[in-house]
């Protein structure tokens, strides 16, 4: 086999800089004699000294391996057959297993998207820590120990010195991922490695981990690689990009340049999927890339996203491998067509068809959720009351999309599970088709209500059977709500459903191993939308997914929502995707609603101060247009367990009146007749506070 020498950022001019990492014509395989399947095909990148890199990309495009390659954790079936790592001058690929443990931590280090992967449930936090310094700087305990505090004060971590006492279950996903930047900070790497550093956290966390990171840069001098598929943070935090599709890199340039003129169609398609926030349903319907993602046994000839590609032209396009190459002196793009395809705008048309205004079909009625917590062993007889939801009170009408936002642990899906009848409520009242179902178990509801309320689960293995075929939960759903009756009928049910979801009637059989993410996602839709219900509860039904599974996903959900004037209560901390989607939006924290109101309503001022935080720390997918006012918020979410007695919010607001939000509930203000905010800061201060959005 010829090897091909394509360009790459190492062999383009740079901008000031020397390299810290090339890698050249990387080429990684797994497997074993001629069973090898070709992860990454040839790959080259560099990443100069202090730089910011972002490598974005589906899932399956080889991000993570080309990290995993820089590691020398390809595990034991995995292996680099061509190509170099020049890391510092020396080829990690030829290091010694010793060798690449001296390197590894002290030189390079990585945060992996897991933190609890990275942490020993057995071991207190300082003991983990003090590790890094101990082994790679050959410090005494209390020598690691103090720099270990040092290293925890530098992310912020509140109260250190009791930190490393604990243990990492003891912690919020916040504060271990803190902990984690803190152990790959430890002995002052050179290189960091994020691979999807941020994709389990809160907006506000993301936020505030970002920043943390880019002050850590420059008091570090560190050069960052982070692995995304989230183009709002790429957009935020990098200087150059490199777009990555099938093992290949399609696309590199300088952050701004990409974002302002996007040259390969993959890339263009990334952006086209991203919500933004100057549109809505209404005036924009999301765009998705057609086909699928190849198998990396089954790339095309030629170019690889050819089979994707609107431009392809048969016969040119699928002939030969097709070279990286200049577009500008710092821009790169693999695509024959380049120079010719003329840059498409941004679709900005909806097909969304609106439903009439209807009846409330739901009430919330001060519905309140308290949870009974036992003592320990040596305090039997104490109680301890966690307050999940607090005296909760809208209404959602016949076909519209209410969204309920807010951070963890602020009981969104406590109400979710009330809802559906997995927890019943302490207090207060769900009025559902003429009947309170509050504090009814789902055994102990009607046959209408159980068939006319559905849930769509963030993971869609929570409803598959992995022993039974992707039809199985479909089916059953049919037979047990009574909506057909018959094999013939519920056959006929069956395959328009999957008409409906856009899945070809032939996966019926397959097993849920057999379908990817956005493949099993749409046949939980199906599944949900099976008994025919006036009520689906979708819980955060997109995050796990890529942007452009995500927007055909979040489309196809518009599109069955409307036809059926179904309604949805949309759980999400993706605000810009909330903005997309919603009709109303309910603001919780800690139990109670801060503010609700319509989408628009919620995205201008006035607005509640958890709600402009909140709005603030959104990552903007265009590094070219500016930004409002940022908010952002210190400290972690109060403990349930012992509230504030006045405003929930008062611990973390940075427009504190005093003491009166310490003890005094704050009051209801009236916007209008669909928002209002509960605060103790007068309504015409709130209303003369500027939009934390920047203006289009």
């Amino acid at each position: 086999m010829t090897t091909v020498i394509f360009p790459s950022a190492s062999n383009a001019p740079m901008a000031g800089g020397e390299a810290l990492i090339e890698i050249r014509n990387l080429r990684v395989e797994y497997g074993a004699g001629d069973h090898r399947i070709v992860a990454i095909p040839d790959l080259s990148l560099t990443i100069r000294r202090g730089e910011s890199y972002g490598l974005v990309g589906e899932s399956g495009c080889g991000k993570t391996t080309a990290a995993m390659a820089i590691m020398g954790y390809l595990g034991r079936n995995g292996f680099a057959t061509r190509g170099s790592i020049q890391f510092e001058g020396e080829d990690l690929l030829l290091a010694t297993p010793a060798r690449l443990a001296r390197i590894r931590g002290k030189r390079i280090a990585m945060v992996y998207q897991e933190p609890s992967a990275s942490l020993n449930p057995t071991m207190t936090i300082g003991r983990q820590l003090a590790e890094v310094p101990e082994l790679h700087d050959g410090l005494s305990r209390a020598a690691a120990t103090q720099r270990v505090l040092d290293v925890l004060a530098d992310v912020r971590m509140p109260d250190p010195e009791q930190v490393v006492r604990r243990f990492p279950h003891q912690l919020s996903g916040g504060q271990q991922q803190r902990v984690v930047i803190a152990m790959a900070l430890l002995a002052h790497p050179a290189l960091l490695l994020l691979d999807e550093p941020t994709t389990g956290l809160d907006v506000t966390v993301e936020a505030a981990v970002l920043d943390l990171i880019g002050l850590l840069r420059e008091k570090y001098e560190t050069s960052l690689l982070y692995i995304s598929h989230n183009l709002g943070l790429i957009a935020t935090t990098c200087d150059r990009v490199g777009i990555m599709y099938s093992g290949e890199m399609v696309e590199e340039a300088p952050v701004i340049d990409l974002f302002r003129k996007p040259t390969h169609p993959y890339t263009r398609g990334l952006l086209d999927c991203i919500p933004d926030l100057a549109s809505d349903k209404r005036t924009r319907t999301l765009s998705s890339i057609p086909g699928q993602f190849p198998l990396p046994h089954e790339r095309p000839s030629g170019c690889v996203f050819g089979p994707r590609c609107g431009d392809f032209v048969p016969g040119r396009c699928d002939q030969h491998p097709v070279p990286l190459e200049p577009a500008t002196q710092s821009h790169l793009v693999r695509c024959l067509r380049w120079s010719e395809i003329e840059p498409k705008p941004a679709v900005r048309v909806s097909t969304y068809v609106e439903p009439e205004a209807m009846a409330p079909i739901l009430d919330i009625d001060r519905l309140s959720k308290s949870y009974e917590l036992g003592g320990m062993s040596w305090s039997r007889n104490s109680v301890s009351t966690v307050k999940a939801n607090e005296d909760l009170s809208f209404s959602v009408r016949q076909g519209e999309i209410l969204a309920v936002v807010g951070e963890s642990g602020c009981g969104k899906s406590t109400f979710a599970k009330v809802l559906t009848g997995l927890e019943t409520a302490t207090s207060g009242g769900i009025f559902f088709a003429n009947q309170d179902i509050a504090r009814r178990a789902v055994h102990q509801r009607s046959q209408e209500v159980k068939r006319a309320i559905q849930m769509i689960f963030q993971n869609p293995d929570s409803t598959l059977n992995p022993s039974h075929a992707v039809d199985f939960s479909i089916r059953r759903s049919i037979t047990k709500s009574g909506v057909r009756k018959g094999a013939a009928a519920i056959a006929g049910r069956v395959a328009e459903l999957f008409d409906l979801v856009r899945l070809p009637r032939q996966f019926q059989k397959r097993r849920p191993d057999q379908l990817s993410g956005g493949q099993k996602q749409r046949i939980a839709i199906a599944r949900a939308f099976a008994s025919e219900p006036r009520l689906i509860i979708a819980d955060e039904p997109v995050s796990a997914l890529d942007v452009s599974v995500q927007a055909a996903v979040i489309t196809l959900l518009l599109d069955l929502q409307a036809r059926d004037k179904t309604t949805m209560i949309f759980i999400s901390h993706d605000l810009a995707l909330v903005r997309h989607v919603a009709d109303r939006v309910v603001v919780m924290y800690l139990g109670r609603v801060m503010e609700q109101g319509r989408v628009e309503e919620i995205f201008s001022p006035p607005y509640h101060p958890y709600t402009e935080a909140l709005l603030s720390a959104i990552p903007i997918p265009d590094p070219t247009k500016g930004r409002g006012r940022r908010v952002r918020l210190t400290g972690d979410i109060p403990s349930p367990v012992n509230p504030p007695a006045g405003c929930r919010f008062t611990g973390r607001c940075p427009r504190k009146l005093g003491e009166i939000c310490d003890s005094v509930p704050p009051p209801e203000h009236k916007v209008s007749s669909t928002h209002t905010i509960a605060c103790h800061l007068p309504l015409d201060q709130l209303v003369e506070v500027t939009s934390v959005i920047a203006a289009e």
